[in-house]
């Protein structure tokens, strides 16, 4: 079972993820690994917001818990739509400002939980 990376690091516009090299602006993290997260692959935006398929994949990679990090004035919405989506496949969601998000990502990592997570590290 791998376990999920700790965030390394946050600050405006840049993570980092223990273990990898990369510095990310918003970042996907799940159980083994972490890769950019890129809104231009899905047309995401602020509003509406997180979409299915900007957590489908962590979703797929074995996550039983998402946190999503909204940003660090929370600008980035969820819609229930996305929600829905993450309860159909039985998957526990925490929606939080980004540090918030992060302390509590890290922590569910450290006790070894499958969480995943999708952060916004500006607005």
């Amino acid at each position: 079972m791998m376990s999920s990376p700790e965030i390394a690091s946050l600050s405006w516009g840049r993570m980092t993820v223990k273990g990898c090299s990369t510095t990310y602006k918003d970042c996907k993290v799940w159980p083994g690994g972490s890769r950019t997260w890129d809104w231009r692959e899905t047309g995401t935006n602020h509003v509406p917001g997180v979409q299915p398929a900007d957590v489908e994949e962590v979703v797929q990679k074995g996550a039983k818990t998402l946190v999503i990090g909204r940003g660090m004035s929370e600008a980035l919405q969820v819609p229930p739509s996305t929600v829905d989506y993450l309860k159909k496949h039985g998957i526990d969601v925490l929606v939080l400002q980004t540090e918030m998000a992060v302390k509590e990502y890290n922590e569910l990592a450290a006790k070894g939980a499958q969480v995943g997570g999708v952060f916004h590290s500006t607005c």
